[in-house]
């Protein structure tokens, strides 16, 4: 009777670029958000996503080109949950309460890509500190439209200052959050409204 041959492993499938380097940031930004910045490894990161050192390089030029590359990843990722919030919310006060909720729900959700966002301290890198503005920045500006549309009545430097005081006042909630884990993100949205809605109202 003839032997029959040994069953060889199916082929492995090769990632296009593409998913490999979705794999690639998935990995450093835990990497950058458990360890820092300072202390992350390119050799530990290479060797979490199976790729040598060289290779990763070829992907993102540098350390810094990494943490680049994961801060624009985590400022379109807040971005599309807070557009898609508004994009469902009813009326001016849902628009605020929707759009604050999905806030505190991005920090809880995507822990690693909020540890990024929250560190610029621990990142002695200018275009990185700049990068990290730039995504207060859109968010302040994606605010302040909300609050136009809501109040009409309210003139450009108004809409500046309301729109810069809810986004550092939601930076500051999160950070609150981390030492107060019980309170929910639902909880944290409803203490934000209290505190706005008296200022936002129609007759502010």
């Amino acid at each position: 009777m003839t032997a029959r041959p040994a069953p060889t492993a199916p082929p492995r499938k090769r990632r296009s670029r593409a998913e490999r380097e979705r794999q690639i940031l998935a990995v450093a930004e835990q990497v950058f958000a458990d360890e820092g910045y300072q202390a992350a490894s390119m050799d530990d990161i290479a060797h979490r996503v199976g790729l040598s050192k060289p290779m990763l390089y070829e992907y993102f030029g540098s350390k810094d080109g990494l943490l680049m590359a994961c801060l624009h990843r985590a400022k379109q990722e807040l971005f599309d949950t807070t557009t898609t919030a508004a994009a469902g919310a009813n009326g001016p006060e849902g628009l605020l309460h929707d759009c604050l909720l999905a806030f505190f729900r991005f920090s809880d959700d995507h822990a690693q890509a909020w540890a990024l966002l929250r560190n610029e301290a621990a990142v002695p890198v200018s275009s990185v500190s700049s990068e990290l503005e730039s995504i207060r920045l859109q968010q302040i500006g994606f605010t302040a439209e909300l609050l136009r549309g809501a109040r009409p009545d309210l003139d450009e430097v108004r809409l500046e200052a309301y729109a810069e005081s809810i986004i550092g006042a939601c930076e500051r909630l999160a950070l609150w959050r981390e030492r107060r884990p019980e309170v929910t993100a639902r909880q944290a949205t409803e203490h934000l409204m209290s505190l706005l809605l008296p200022s936002l109202g129609t007759g502010a």
